[in-house]
């Protein structure tokens, strides 16, 4: 699944450390987030959302959504 993390990181210059904080996950798994090589839970994606102040869609996009 694809998302925006990475860039929506950058724009509030925290380090993945800093994110992984936030959110309450290890720097590793937003690593993995921001990668493609792991998708997160629901309860996570929720407050990745409220962090960044978006609604999930507009984070994570599936792979259906991002070819149309």
């Amino acid at each position: 699944m694809k998302n925006r993390i990475k860039d929506l990181r950058a724009e509030g210059a925290w380090t993945q450390a800093d994110l992984a904080q936030r959110v309450g996950v290890s720097r590793q798994t937003i690593n993995a987030i921001e990668t493609g090589k792991f998708d997160p839970s629901l309860p996570v994606a929720f407050r990745l959302a409220r962090l960044f102040d978006l609604k999930i869609e507009e984070i994570f996009l599936d792979d259906e959504a991002s070819r149309v």
